[in-house]
């Protein structure tokens, strides 16, 4: 493939809201977005509703794209990472026009006989970006050796904005001068940065070590490094993940990220968020048998804020109850976030 790829970007009924991978992908790759395929919002163009990605028009279908196409991008990450069979029309589409698709979901393209058979006809590929390399083994306790400082995000739930806030604090340190890399751990920042582990994929005694290679690889690199986050300590589902990439990265400081009003946990909306204060309790008692750390900032989500004025208020509340720097990487800066990492090195 390519450098940079000619992408179409499949994300039906759920562009932009809750189309993550999408948006990442968009926002933060390298890759040209040709086209966004969405049966709800089709007719439309990307601008029409979001301005943080480059604009597109949107369609129905693969096959209402006009432009050349290197591959189709599953922009969805659904909870538990299934395949959804209305995607399959698409999906096929692509591969019977010699089109690459790249997916970051627990569903296995390559083992679907469909799929497989008409990538092998067609001369395609299908990526699976969640399946994890072979050999990774239980961390040592050695990330905390490598000589460049350790940044994790980590989340009040999941869908606040770890990924993002994660690139927007690399793009922040290098605009700063500071060298600066970046960890993906999840299957959109695999997808922009072109490598990573993906550690909720990993076998559960294996998801620290998975973060640790990482470090260990890269530890000599950059003078900083942000690794990203996954989930929540709190989460239902996903806090074994988080638990291992805190212990796995031994990381030196935490930025915790947050959704503006967001009250219960994303898709078990009967349990509740707790405090925010309690999350900084939480994080840092947790890391610190394995390797003290403490939240020196916060990162708000506050997309769904109306108004300047209002988020700029919603970060300084947040920034209150964190006892620390916080702002909205996107929609203002995360330089202020920067200063306060590089300021406590």
């Amino acid at each position: 493939m390519p450098d940079q790829r000619r992408l179409a970007i499949l994300a039906h009924e759920k562009f932009p809201d809750r189309a993550k991978t999408a948006l990442g992908v968009m926002r933060y790759s390298d890759d040209d977005t040709v086209a966004v395929i969405d049966r709800d919002t089709a007719g439309s163009r990307v601008h029409d509703h979001t301005d943080t990605v480059p604009d597109a028009p949107i369609v129905g279908a693969f096959d209402e794209i006009d432009d050349e196409v290197d591959a189709l991008l599953i922009g969805i990450a659904p909870i538990g990472g299934g395949f959804d069979e209305s995607w399959r029309p698409d999906v096929t589409a692509a591969l019977e026009a010699g089109v690459d698709v790249v997916a970051g979901l627990h569903y296995f393209l390559k083992e679907d006989e469909e799929f497989a058979t008409l990538a092998a006809e067609h001369g395609a590929e299908l990526h699976d970006v969640r399946e994890p390399h072979p050999g990774i083994g239980v961390a040592e306790g050695k990330a905390d050796e490598i000589d460049a400082e350790v940044v994790l995000t980590v989340g009040t739930d999941c869908s606040v904005g770890k990924m993002t806030a994660t690139c927007e604090l690399v793009d922040a340190a290098r605009d700063a001068g500071i060298d600066a890399g970046f960890i993906p751990t999840g299957q959109t920042g695999i997808m922009i940065a072109g490598w990573g582990n993906p550690v909720d994929r990993v076998v559960s005694d294996f998801t620290a070590g998975a973060v640790e290679e990482m470090l260990l690889e890269k530890g000599d690199e950059h003078d900083v490094l942000f690794v990203e986050g996954q989930g929540s300590i709190v989460h239902p589902a996903y806090s074994a993940v988080t638990c291992g990439i805190l212990h796995g990265s031994m990381a030196d400081k935490l930025v915790l990220c947050h959704e503006a009003g967001r009250e219960v946990v994303h898709g078990y909306e009967d349990t509740e968020l707790p405090a925010i204060p309690e999350y900084v309790d939480l994080y840092e008692s947790l890391a610190a048998p394995v390797h003290e750390t403490e939240i020196v900032a916060g990162a708000l989500n506050t997309k769904d804020v109306d108004g300047d004025e209002a988020a700029r208020e919603a970060v300084e509340s947040f920034a209150a109850e964190i006892d620390g720097v916080a702002t909205d990487p996107v929609r203002f800066d995360a330089a202020e976030i920067v200063d306060e990492i590089v300021g406590e090195r």
